[in-house]
């Protein structure tokens, strides 16, 4: 649909799309804080919204809020990608349209992309505490159907993943994201077991020295790509995550730093600081 305003209003509307896409919801007090506009300003624009495509928005009454419509079609066009960035880092949440390099960039190719329809199904379950019902596809279990409470979106360099209680296996696990098909909320409660303050993985902080593999014949070239002080990177990171960075980031982990130097420019040395974390066996060498 091609929306014939200026390009400060058609930011705002794509301001309230996104915010009922992703969020499900939508305060007139989100407008005004966002772009400094009075409270008639944002009301003539969510009119003009409404006026667009008036399946999309409804308004709540008793919560003073504008939800959702439970046939929602988006007016604007979106990048799975742009949109996991904006709900993570705050970013590309009021730009409509696809975004351009400034200079000549080149990055890789990310093989999986997630759909968009099932990241604002998921969004709006983390925003909202709200379950959801999902078709999920492990290389361990196959197709399941499964009840989980999402409490968080997760970039772990290779993909994107959700952390979530899973009422199938009852415990907090992770959720790859381009795995999930027919996500649907459901009613019911999320129970205070399920709260990711009870998920001892995600709230547990583990601080990892970092230093340049010992068979480097250069170790400075290392200390200075990494921006290492006294030959240190000193990373606090959640033990849900701390896996995935290691991995990421090609970090020697075994004892007696025995992984070939030459692909591994970097050595954890306080192993023990990864003692009962989660999946540590896929940290690169800790077995070896």
């Amino acid at each position: 649909m091609l929306i014939d305003v200026g390009q400060q209003q058609k930011e705002r509307l794509f301001f309230i799309e996104f915010r009922l896409y992703f969020y499900g919801e939508l305060k007139r007090s989100d407008l005004i804080d966002r772009f400094g506009i009075k409270e008639a300003a944002a009301t003539r624009d969510i009119s003009q919204y409404k006026a667009l495509r008036p399946e999309n928005i409804e308004y709540n009454s008793r919560n003073k809020i504008y939800e959702i419509g439970n046939s929602f079609m988006p007016i604007f066009e979106y990048n799975s990608l742009q949109v996991l960035s904006g709900l993570s880092k705050g970013l590309g949440d009021d730009y409509p349209g696809v975004g351009r390099s400034l200079i000549t960039c080149e990055t890789p190719i990310q093989l999986n992309q997630p759909r968009v329809d099932i990241i604002a199904v998921i969004s709006r379950a983390i925003h909202t505490k709200k379950l959801v019902e999902i078709n999920y596809c492990s290389h361990s279990s196959g197709k399941s159907r499964r009840v989980i409470a999402p409490f968080a979106l997760v970039d772990n360099g290779f993909r994107w993943h959700i952390r979530a209680f899973d009422r199938k296996r009852g415990r907090f696990t992770d959720f790859v994201l381009t795995r999930i098909t027919k996500p649907k909320l459901v009613e019911g409660v999320v129970e205070e077991a399920e709260l990711k303050e009870q998920d001892i993985q995600w709230n547990r902080i583990v601080q990892l020295e970092i230093v340049p593999h010992p068979n480097l014949k250069y170790p400075d070239t290392t200390t200075l790509d990494f921006g290492m002080e006294n030959g240190v990177l000193s990373v606090n990171l959640r033990a849900a995550v701390a896996w995935y960075a290691l991995q990421r980031w090609n970090v020697d982990c075994s004892e007696g730093h025995i992984l070939d130097h030459r692909q591994h420019h970097l050595w954890l040395r306080n192993r023990a600081a990864l003692y009962g974390v989660e999946s540590v066996d896929l940290a690169p060498g800790y077995n070896s």
